[in-house]
């Protein structure tokens, strides 16, 4: 059977001429808007170039929620802006810094307080810390193959809660200041905060009475008695042999220093004095007329005392009948500092008017760790 060929009917001229004319609308409306998104991008290009030619404050700067801190809060005082800050904490009237002007606190704290720089740290999340320690191993025992094994003596412990209390600062800056673009708020305000913070705390560490602030390691008991036969927590010192200084064979009492303190406690051990001592310290030589004392050969590296370490610490005592100029130890096993991660900060623009103070706080505590870590030099008979 043949099939036919249904005819397809002809176009019509004018509805095709139509269709030309409206993809040519189409197509020019097109370009029309490329052409407004490419204008666009040059623009914002421009600009981008434009702002990348001017510097930046601080590197700490361009993080979000420290321009708006910085900005929003320690500039203009809007607490709008703190939604953009983590950790905030509104309750007790102050906000936390972020993490990145903390962190450049705490790096001039560890460059600026030498005590801290030695100490075990630990962040808390609260305001108190506890560590049980040992006070002795395990006890153990002989036994030939068949034989029983009778139980072991149980270990000892304490307690360790270091004192704390809440370092403030009280930076002021006035509001023309605070207004000038130029000044550099967060650098100003960080460094402001981590020297008054290295100088309290510095202090502290060393002779600090452990009410509301921490326990120094000069305050802790101290005894002659070897280790072992101290009680916990007890230091030990040992005698110059002069009741009013040095006494004329101190570098004899230095070695006798060092070596009070265990060979694994030696590792990473350090003197600690204040300038005044180390002075006098200088100047001892031995029988045939080697300094005792020798400077950092490289720069950066510390000067060392009996191929030890000196650490200046200006908080401890000079040299007097009583006092304990020097203190010979691996801080990092014999002295524990127990902080709160953040800094707390309240703007006060009322107080004292046109200043704006920066009322900025932390909570810091301090202990003694492991007693048999830490030797004292005390001048007596």
């Amino acid at each position: 059977m043949d099939t036919i060929a249904t005819p397809v009917p002809a176009a019509d001229p004018l509805e095709a001429s139509f269709d030309i004319v409206a993809r040519q609308d189409r197509t020019e409306a097109d370009v029309a808007a490329l052409r407004t998104e490419v204008d666009d991008v040059k623009a914002r290009v421009d600009r981008i170039g434009r702002a990348a030619q001017r510097p930046a404050l601080s590197a700490e700067a361009s993080a979000p929620e420290v321009k708006g801190f910085v900005e929003g809060y320690l500039r203009r005082g809007s607490v709008a802006e703190i939604k953009s800050v983590s950790g905030a904490s509104p309750s007790d009237g102050g906000y936390a810094v972020p993490h990145q002007i903390d962190a450049l606190i705490a790096r001039q704290l560890v460059e600026i307080s030498p005590i801290r720089s030695l100490a075990q740290v630990v962040q808390t999340g609260s305001a108190g810390y506890r560590k049980l320690v040992t006070t002795g191993g395990t006890a153990s025992g002989w036994v030939s193959e068949t034989a029983a094994r009778p139980e072991t003596a149980t270990p000892d412990f304490a307690e360790i809660a270091p004192p704390t209390g809440e370092l403030y600062a009280n930076p002021a800056a006035s509001q023309a200041m605070l207004d000038d673009a130029g000044f550099d708020l967060e650098s100003w305000l960080a460094s402001e905060i981590a020297v008054e913070f290295a100088r309290a705390e510095g202090a502290a560490f060393v002779n600090g009475s452990g009410i509301d602030q921490p326990a120094g390691f000069l305050t802790a008991p101290d005894s002659t008695a070897d280790d072992g036969a101290r009680a916990f927590g007890t230091l030990q010192y040992l005698g110059t042999g002069d009741a009013a200084g040095l006494g004329s064979a101190a570098e004899l009492a230095l070695l006798d220093l060092v070596h009070a303190l265990k060979a694994g406690h030696r590792q990473g051990a350090s003197f600690v004095m204040n300038a005044r001592t180390l002075a006098d310290i200088r100047k001892l030589k031995t029988a045939d007329g080697a300094f005792l004392w020798q400077p950092g050969l490289v720069e950066g590296q510390p000067d060392r005392l009996l191929g030890y370490p000196v650490v200046e610490a200006e908080d401890m005592p000079d040299v007097a009948a009583g006092a304990t100029p020097i203190a010979f130890g691996n801080f990092r096993h014999g002295y524990l500092i127990a902080e709160h991660t953040a800094t707390q900060i309240l703007r006060d623009p009322f107080t004292n008017k046109p200043f704006v103070h920066f009322y900025a706080t932390r909570r810091v505590g301090g202990q003694v760790l492991d007693s048999n870590a830490i030797k004292l030099l005390k001048i007596e008979e």
